[in-house]
């Protein structure tokens, strides 16, 4: 294959050749792209897949939960809203990957680079510590959802035996572990341009979980007999919950759907692995389009369906958390979607992180052996040979096991992914797009765009502000129950 020969002597990640696409024959090769690096094949299906698989988290099944605690009012207005504002400014980043032009400029290859180009000075290193520390939280949340969703197939079997009442608590170790594992042979696909198939699968996988979420809360108000408390404000002070508990879930529940929202931090990457004609730009825009529109869809009718099922007794999360109990085959293969469509997800979201070290330990030193060489490997039965290179095959395999301890280590770590999410959704999402869209357009200070567009960013910022001052409120409730290393057994 002339790509696997063209990568054979080079970082598998940056994938440039020194030669500028010249091979030593002095042919000019046929599979390079402007810059050099391997012709890109990405359309507007796979950076749909990846916006999809990145977006429509297991967080899905959480909303029922946002909405009971905002009603029937503010729930879907601000689902909307802030459908709109990701789409708005992910159109702003779109344009930003090339730079002076978004059409005809320098490629820039991830976030950081795009705030240099357009940007530069202290706000490049705001956008990588937020950016980088939201990736690393992203896929240790990832490993404790997973195991979440595998130990509820087995306690769904063990309810569906023993009756609904019988305690069947099962630890979450063994499945972090094994989550662990495959993480640990996918983290040696090369990189995000040969993510596409596991992002389909992905988002194929997501699309059926909450379709079965979807399914049973239907069945569940048709049924008959149902009748459950909703309200257009949520859950009562004074009948469901104290006014501060109010509150504070009213602050999670806003941050939580903000949060739901968000792919800045992988959106350049993605964009990066389009291929051109027609301009990335617009076709990335498109993608957006797909992807939140999608996005927004399914929220809607699993936040909206959702409560309607429950109530304002919504669980956190309506398939782990046992809002249902049968059929238990149906909800063991919604929880074994959540594990596959997770599996895929994380690394969605690591495979930028492998990239920013293995292309910075490649500059740093270009002529160590162990960072750059690549070993060859015939795969038997396909044709096809694989290149090992060692330091990707070990830092990626620690990388793995770091996050798969810390998940261990700090059970309670999806809460401080909402403080990471707090911290992370406005310079990423909001402030960095709307800043470089300024910088591009060369748009006047005080002229009527630049006010609108200010007063969304620091909208956007107090949002931000409240939802990191629920997520620290939970935070500190779990730490006082906080036992290291004790085991988590679900009950």
């Amino acid at each position: 294959m002339a790509s696997s020969e063209f990568q054979k002597n080079t970082n598998m990640y940056v994938e440039h050749s020194a030669q500028g696409g010249v091979l030593e024959s002095g042919e000019v090769h046929k599979n390079i792209d402007d810059d050099g690096r391997e012709k890109r094949t990405g359309t507007v299906l796979t950076a749909s897949a990846h916006i999809i698989t990145a977006v429509i988290g297991s967080g899905v099944l959480s909303l029922a939960w946002a909405m009971a605690q905002l009603g029937w009012v503010a729930g879907p207005v601000i689902l909307f809203v802030f459908s709109f504002i990701t789409y708005f400014t992910s159109t702003l980043l779109a344009d930003c990957y090339r730079s002076p032009g978004p059409v005809s400029g320098k490629r820039n290859y991830s976030y950081m680079e795009v705030v240099r180009s357009h940007l530069g000075g202290i706000k490049v290193q705001l956008c990588g510590i937020a950016q980088y520390g939201n990736l690393v939280g992203i896929t240790i949340g990832y490993t404790i959802t997973a195991s979440i969703s595998m130990v509820a197939v087995v306690r769904s079997n063990c309810f569906h035996k023993k009756g609904h009442q019988a305690s069947c608590s099962v630890s979450n170790y063994p499945y972090m572990i094994i989550f662990a594992a495959i993480q640990i042979v996918l983290s040696q696909i090369p990189n995000f341009h040969k993510l596409s198939w596991l992002s389909i699968l992905a988002a194929v996988m997501s699309f059926a979980y909450s379709l079965i979420g979807l399914g049973l809360s239907i069945a569940k108000v048709a049924g008959a007999g149902h009748h459950v408390k909703t309200s257009l404000t949520g859950v009562q002070v004074g009948v469901d919950v104290s006014g501060s508990e109010k509150l504070w879930r009213s602050f999670q529940s806003i941050g939580d759907i903000a949060f739901a929202y968000a792919f800045a931090t992988i959106l350049i990457e993605i964009q990066d692995t389009l291929r051109s004609p027609p301009a990335e730009n617009k076709v990335m825009k498109r993608a957006s389009l797909v992807g939140v529109f999608t996005t927004t869809l399914f929220y809607v009718l699993c936040g909206t369906i959702g409560y309607a099922a429950f109530g304002n007794d919504a669980p956190g999360n309506f398939l782990t958390g046992f809002g249902f109990y049968e059929p238990f085959w149906l909800i063991d293969f919604a929880n074994v979607c959540i594990a596959v469509h997770l599996v895929g997800a994380y690394q969605v979201f690591c495979q930028p992180i492998y990239g920013f070290v293995e292309g910075r330990c490649s500059e740093r030193w270009p002529d160590n052996k162990f960072i750059t060489s690549q070993h060859a490997i015939n795969i038997p039965f396909s044709g096809h040979v694989y290149y090992v290179n060692f330091f990707r095959l070990l830092w990626r395999t620690a990388y793995v096991i770091v996050t798969a301890v810390i998940a261990m280590i700090f059970p309670f770590f999806n809460h401080f992914l909402g403080l990471i999410g707090a911290a992370s959704f406005y310079p990423l999402t909001v402030y960095l797009p709307i800043e470089m869209h300024i910088a591009q357009r060369k748009i006047p200070k005080y002229s009527f765009t630049w006010i609108w567009l200010q007063i969304l960013s620091w909208g956007c910022l107090i949002v931000s502000l409240v939802a990191a001052a629920g997520s620290i409120q939970g935070l500190s409730q779990d730490l006082k129950a906080y036992k290291p290393f004790k085991s988590q057994a679900h009950e």
